[in-house]
């Protein structure tokens, strides 16, 4: 009824095993080093783009970088792209609130990235220029209720 396995025999289903470990790691290994192709020729093609002035192309591609690698590089210098991409002057689209959030996010998440200094650097600049901003904006006031004292005065 109940067979000895042979010693043969294990050694089969030991190798079946292993096999089958392996053919498993390998597709995890193949899958992710796919990913990170992926993710470099995104970063690539990102920079391109960003250099034509195509900065809805641009995000796009550094979007798709970040949600491949996330938490890893290249994700850090997608972020520091995206960061670039809403700060740029020549933008139509430029948003420096949400380039100060990916500054940030750079900062935080991935601290041992290259890019830290850097995007610091990015957050003085844009924090200045909100501060300035709002200077400016307090200024017009300031001169639109002088001008229509004034006025008040001159009848």
């Amino acid at each position: 009824m109940g067979r000895k396995r042979t010693q043969q025999g294990k050694q089969i289903y030991f190798y079946i095993a292993t096999l089958i470990l392996l053919g498993l790691a390998g597709c995890a290994f193949f899958r992710e080093f796919q990913e990170r192709q992926d993710s470099r020729e995104s970063l690539q093609l990102g920079r391109r783009l960003f250099a034509q002035g195509d900065y809805e192309g641009a995000l796009r591609e550094n979007q798709k970088v970040a949600s491949l690698s996330t938490n890893r590089p290249p994700a850090d210098e997608a972020v520091y792209h995206m960061g670039l991409i809403y700060a740029h002057v020549e933008n139509p689209k430029r948003d420096y609130r949400r380039a100060l959030g990916f500054f940030r996010k750079l900062i935080h998440d991935y601290p041992q990235s290259a890019f830290v200094e850097e995007a610091k650097v990015w957050v003085g600049v844009l924090q200045m220029n909100e501060k300035l901003s709002q200077m400016m904006e307090k200024s017009k006031q300031v001169d639109i209720e002088i001008e229509e004292r004034r006025r008040g005065k001159e009848r």
